[in-house]
């Protein structure tokens, strides 16, 4: 008997990998484990996916979508006129007031890639997309500041249990996107949206995120 069509396989096996890895950890993680979890035979896992770090890949990519696509779609940070910081303490605390096993999920497969180099380029698709978006407001120095930060702050809750402070992220979000638009930026590259710089900050022999190595690795663990 021919193999059974069946387009919708693969993504079933991804979302199964998901769901094991939510519940028991990438420890947990298996071909037998997912193809149980998928209801598919296990041969399905390997012909889609030949090694747990191809599964993972896909896996991390898929929940890398959840904030990532909060930031692209915001409207606020869209609109010179509005205020970015105010708008990403929002969106953090959206997305940490969610489903709190989701969140530690998106984490868990995140910080995976510490020890497992394949993830590592996934990781980094998410720190440069946010980027990008960020630095339409501010410059791309500023914007992996802004991300190393967020990701610290997030971080800081995952792992003390401490409730989330949206003012106090909208503060800390606010310094550097401060820093950054005094940076030394010549005026013909400011943009609006309170004179944020649309460029990249020239050189102001000073520290803080106006003088970071704008090819240096973000402090953000890959998300």
């Amino acid at each position: 008997m021919g193999r059974r069509y069946d387009p919708g396989r693969r993504q079933r096996i991804i979302d199964a990998a998901i769901r094991v890895v939510g519940r028991d950890g990438i420890a947990g993680l298996s071909h037998r484990t997912v193809a149980a979890e998928a209801d598919v035979p296990l041969g399905s896992t390997t012909y889609h996916f030949a090694s747990l770090d191809e599964l993972l890949v896909a896996a991390l990519r898929q929940t890398n979508e959840g904030f990532a696509a909060a930031v692209r779609d915001s409207d606020v940070l869209a609109d010179a006129d509005r205020d970015p910081a105010g708008e990403l303490a929002r969106l953090m605390g959206e997305w940490l007031g969610g489903e709190r096993s989701g969140v530690e999920l998106e984490y868990e497969l995140y910080l995976a890639a510490l020890r497992r180099p394949a993830l590592r380029p996934v990781a980094a698709e998410w720190t440069d997309g946010v980027t990008e978006v960020l630095a339409r407001r501010s410059d791309p120095v500023t914007a992996r500041a802004l991300v190393a930060l967020m990701d610290g702050i997030c971080l800081q809750v995952l792992l003390t249990d401490a409730p989330y402070d949206e003012e106090y992220a909208r503060e800390m979000l606010t310094r550097v996107l401060s820093a950054g638009a005094g940076a030394g930026v010549p005026p013909g590259e400011l943009s609006g949206g309170g004179g944020l710089p649309g460029g990249n900050p020239g050189e102001d022999g000073g520290s803080g995120p106006a003088s970071v190595n704008p090819s240096a690795p973000s402090g953000w663990p890959g998300r």
